[in-house]
């Protein structure tokens, strides 16, 4: 049902929220019941004086009546009811629930919001605990210290006589565990306090070079204008690191200033302005490779682009060992991220360039164009296999066109389409997509 048809309905909520009987409104209006009532059941259309009329009785502007449900509400219900798969959802019917029941409709909209963030809480939160090697041995230092204080209890408890000699024996074990477990519960939580706190320190290498990235947006303009050298600069940025996040630092600062001197930014622009933001196209005008265009595409600073981009890079194992997220597209913190990102595929076919358009689920589920290509490190060896490391850059520019994009998600853990060729353990969502 069109919106501008939906004027009665919205006149009808309206008055039953004012606690207006439908007589008590068409007398105020001057006109009469049965032909509110036709005007309420939208057969009959309202317009010119009598909308303004009811309007003012109603104590809302017109548009409200004529108008009804803001055009973003509309459309969080249609992304709301794209997200439920399997479940059948009436949408050439939404703007006539937008219009009948606004408060519900909002509630709707707010609550899958509220989802959609809890749902990015749960894929950290897992992702954590599944692979953060902090947490795992914190864990299993409290369970053994648990279990060891259990027995000691235990022995202690049991009839029959002990030795004082081994009752003090059993009872000081109890109390150094005791101490000990104490001890290692206040570090958990700290640790785990300082993972929501992003100004304090994070004690997993990776995620303390990750969380400085982020914080300088991925760029380095005293590396790009030639005014730092990468070692110096690590050192800056890095005071308060541990020494092997610090080493992974300086092994991108590294990388970066090579790639500022190889394609400057007063040469990629031109190129961007011709080409857009597609890796393969720059990389053949500047006559250099693929993986360098993607790398200097993230190393951009916030909004030179139209769209952002997200870069994930990995070694030959399939680890990753540089990320670049975007909030349309997430990544692991830890482990390895889902099989069927073109990632991983283009490790099976080095030196060619994969592009695709993929999706996620959840949220809005938009479409992305991702650029996968695998090079080898280093100068070529006699007898021995060049040594791969692939790049995937990912983009909403230039989306959209594929009828079927491919589904992919973050970790087998925490994505919820099933079934899965690609699945390498159960989702902890629990449901189909």
């Amino acid at each position: 049902m069109a919106r501008d048809t939906l004027t009665g309905s919205r006149i009808r909520e309206r008055r039953i929220m004012s606690g207006l009987k439908q007589a008590e409104l068409a007398r105020m209006a001057d006109i009469s019941p049965s032909y509110l009532n036709l005007i309420e059941h939208n057969r009959r259309r309202i317009g010119g004086k009598l909308l303004l009329d009811i309007a003012e009785v109603l104590e809302v502007e017109p548009q409200v009546l004529t108008e009804g449900a803001e055009a973003t509400l509309i459309a969080a219900l249609r992304e709301a009811a794209s997200d439920l798969h399997g479940h059948e959802a009436e949408l050439d019917r939404v703007d006539e629930f937008a219009g009948r029941f606004p408060g519900w409709a909002a509630l709707l909209e707010q609550s899958r919001r509220r989802i959609d963030t809890l749902e990015r809480t749960v894929e950290t939160l897992t992702d954590r605990m599944t692979h953060d090697p902090h947490l795992a041995a914190s864990l299993h230092e409290m369970l053994s210290t648990v279990t060891a204080i259990r027995s000691a209890a235990t022995i202690l408890a049991e009839p029959g006589e002990i030795e004082p000699e081994w009752q003090q024996r059993f009872h000081r074990n109890i109390f150094e565990d005791s101490a000990r477990l104490a001890d290692t519960s206040r570090s958990l939580v700290t640790y785990l306090e300082a993972a929501d706190d992003s100004g304090a320190e994070v004690t997993v290498p990776q995620e303390e070079v990750d969380t400085l990235l982020d914080a300088e947006g991925h760029h380095f303009p005293a590396l790009e204008e030639g005014r730092a050298d990468p070692e110096a600069l690590a050192q800056q940025l890095g005071h308060g690191l541990t020494d092997t996040a610090r080493a992974l630092l300086l092994r991108i600062l590294t990388r970066y200033a090579a790639d500022a001197a190889r394609l400057p930014l007063a040469q990629l622009d031109p190129l961007l302005k011709a080409e857009g933001p597609d890796p393969l196209r720059i990389a053949q005008a500047a006559g250099f490779d693929t993986a360098l265009a993607m790398r200097r595409l993230a190393q951009l600073p916030d909004g030179h682009l139209d769209a952002p981009v997200a870069l994930a890079i990995c070694d030959a194992s399939g680890a990753l060992i540089y990320r670049r997220p975007l909030p349309d597209f997430a990544m692991p913190r830890f482990g390895a991220g889902c099989p069927l990102w073109p990632l991983f595929r283009a490790l099976t076919r080095p030196m060619t360039v994969l592009r695709e358009e993929i999706t996620q689920p959840g949220r809005d589920a938009r479409s992305l164009t991702a650029w996968a290509v695998a090079q080898p490190l280093g100068p070529a060896q006699p007898n021995r296999d060049p040594l791969l490391e692939a790049h995937m850059l990912v983009t909403a520019a230039n989306a959209g066109s594929a009828p079927d994009p491919l589904p992919v998600g973050v970790t087998c853990r925490i994505c919820p389409r099933d079934p899965c060729i690609a699945r390498r353990e159960p989702s902890i969502l629990g449901r189909p997509a």
